[in-house]
């Protein structure tokens, strides 16, 4: 196969993956930031303290977690042909990359809220602040660089996620891979994919490193270091 024939493919194939991550990802996030949250509000200790609410949303995201996602396109080839109409197809495999994801986005939302101070917490409350203030002022903004990274690890995982779909059809990467370079044993255009694939998952990776660095320099012009000198002042107060 010549490079004139490749190119088409390959340029729509990138078109396909990308468009399958970018949906899935947006998807995941709306569904797996709050999820995520919820999950550090209802444990012990917690703004929103309810065990059996917190052991029932864990219970979920761990099995949702655990199911291998070629099964879990299988498992969901109903619940995908009742939304896009379709089992096949970039719209199509958008749902089990997408409920997939958000389980996986969510984790790692909880592992990143759980490492804000929970001093800020306090300055919030002692100021009068609710539960929506304290997410909105502190825990989202504090946790922010590592909410990044998390959304960056996803979007590779989806990328991973979206070339096995694309071996039942989904398009994308993954499908030129199989349907030309495995059976048609076309192994040059199978190893420029693999290499294509690569390079975006290295672009992702630096673009999201070097967002959450930033972000994190950032925040020590922010908000939180008022509210750490609040944290404090309020601690000296106790003490005295």
């Amino acid at each position: 196969m010549t490079w004139s024939e490749m190119r088409p493919l390959l340029e729509q194939a990138c078109w396909d993956t990308l468009y399958m991550v970018g949906w899935s990802t947006v998807i995941a996030v709306v569904g797996g930031l709050p999820l995520g949250i919820l999950l550090v509000l209802t444990d012990r200790g917690g703004l929103l303290r309810n065990v059996l609410a917190n052991k029932v949303i864990g219970q979920i995201v761990n099995v949702a977690r655990s199911m291998p996602f070629i099964i879990l396109m299988v498992a969901l080839m109903g619940f995908t042909r009742w939304v896009t109409g379709s089992t096949i197809g970039r719209e199509a495999a958008i749902v089990p990359l997408a409920i997939g994801a958000i389980p996986f986005f969510a984790r790692l939302v909880e592992t990143a809220v759980r490492e804000v101070d929970g001093g800020l917490v306090e300055a919030v409350q002692s100021m009068g602040g609710n539960t929506w203030t304290v997410v909105r002022k502190v825990l989202v903004p504090e946790s922010l660089p590592s909410l990044i990274a998390s959304t960056t690890t996803t979007v590779v995982a989806l990328i991973g996620y979206s070339a096995m779909a694309g071996t039942v059809g989904a398009g994308g990467l993954g499908d030129i891979a199989i349907r030309y370079g495995y059976q048609r044993f076309e192994t040059e255009l199978m190893w420029i994919t693999v290499a294509i694939l690569a390079v975006v998952i290295s672009v992702i990776q630096f673009a999201g490193d070097y967002a959450a660095r930033s972000l994190h320099r950032r925040g020590t012009s922010g908000p939180a270091p008022r509210l750490r000198l609040l944290k404090a002042s309020t601690a000296a107060g106790k003490t005295v």
